[in-house]
């Protein structure tokens, strides 16, 4: 037989169902070049929504307190990891799983719970691991149309009522973000519970908090207190935003036992690393830096938001760490043009928003490095 050389289409052809028309993850940018472009101190990167003010200091103390032990694996449970999140969050050891990210195990709940056949109903504008995962896994994808740019309350936000309508026999998957990514909305403790009355016991409904630590709304609710009412329910966290561990991949699950059980068939065998462990667990004793953190992120949300205001320019209401800002027809050459500053953004085209950017909100010095070449381009 002679020698031959496959091409992607050839491999792609021999893939599963859903992998055959799948696109991978789009991160946005080539950040690892732009910073060996600018250089890490003149580059100002305000696309991937990490935290600007990093961990907690214990964090590199943990870190480096596991150094000598890089040979051995780590504990393959998490054990010491699941019990300080079962204290802070009042649960059960056995309700929570812990992942690679919560990107993994969003992941994961597709390809446990949909497959051929099923559908798996999400919100327009919602996480774009949703859809992936959803394709992943070979389902049906039911895509619900957000509220519209002119909604009076909401923007762009969940329409719970018509994903609640959405939800049908076919249905296994309703995944839900809140606050969402990448448009900021949000929604309160009595659209939270009305939605989750609507759902049927048959249907697993993830709501995905990796931004919950920063809302500050008065109407913002999580969906953690109705974990003990309502077993097909998941909440999943994560320790890259708020905590500013982004560096080591961390998230995880809570959820009814029996969930995170069968989940386990498929988690993969240690997938969070020794010095990630012990970071997260370092960082959740330091309260008073997160909440530092907090306190700044939210002064700058509204600093900044106010200023792309008064430049003319559409800001979203947002309870996160970044703004969805409308910028038009010209967008892409007000991004191209930022960049050429040393300033990075989030393009939107890849969620249906090619006239929006979504900006992190950086340090007070980093939001008027951005302000400054922005004010340069609009001029």
């Amino acid at each position: 037989m002679g020698e031959a050389m496959h091409d992607e289409a050839w491999f792609a052809a021999r893939a599963s169902r859903g992998v055959q028309g799948l696109r991978a993850y789009d991160p946005g940018h080539d950040l690892v070049a732009f910073r060996r472009k600018f250089g890490e101190d003149n580059l100002v990167e305000l696309g991937s929504n990490e935290n600007p003010y990093g961990p907690s200091p214990a964090a590199r103390v943990a870190i480096l307190d596991q150094l000598h032990s890089l040979h051995r694996y780590p504990d393959p449970l998490g054990l010491d990891l699941k019990r300080a999140l079962a204290a802070k969050h009042g649960v059960d050891v056995g309700q929570i799983l812990l992942g690679n990210g919560s990107h993994e195990l969003l992941m994961q709940l597709a390809q446990v719970f949909a497959g051929e056949g099923d559908d798996v109903v999400y919100s327009r504008y919602g996480f774009a691991v949703f859809a992936l995962a959803t394709q992943c896994a070979g389902a049906n994808a039911r895509v619900v149309e957000a509220l519209p740019r002119d909604h009076a309350a909401m923007p762009l936000g969940h329409d719970l009522d018509a994903i609640a309508a959405a939800v049908t026999p076919a249905t296994k998957l309703v995944y839900v973000a809140n606050p969402n990514n990448p448009t900021g909305t949000w929604f309160g403790r009595d659209a939270l519970e009305a939605f989750v009355a609507r759902i049927p016991d048959h249907v697993i409904v993830v709501f995905d908090e990796a931004y919950a630590e920063m809302a500050d709304a008065p109407d913002y609710a999580s969906a953690l207190p109705l974990l003990a009412r309502h077993s097909n329910l998941v909440v999943t966290r994560t320790f890259s935003k708020a905590y500013g561990l982004a560096g080591l991949r961390v998230g995880y699950m809570l959820a009814a036992p029996g969930l995170v059980a069968v989940m386990e068939r498929v988690r993969e065998s240690f997938n969070v690393n020794g010095p990630a462990l012990a970071a997260c667990e370092a960082v959740l004793d330091d309260a008073a830096h997160l909440q530092w953190s907090l306190e700044c992120n939210a002064v700058e949300r509204v600093r900044l938001s106010q200023a792309l205001q008064q430049r003319g320019l559409r800001v979203f209401p947002s309870q996160t760490n970044f703004v969805l800002v409308e910028f038009g027809a010209n967008t892409a050459l007000f991004e191209a043009a930022l960049i050429a500053q040393g300033v990075v953004l989030r393009p939107m085209a890849g969620y249906g928003l090619g006239d929006c950017l979504r900006i992190t909100i950086g340090t007070h010095d980093e939001n008027q490095r951005l302000l400054a070449a922005l004010d340069t381009v609009l001029g």
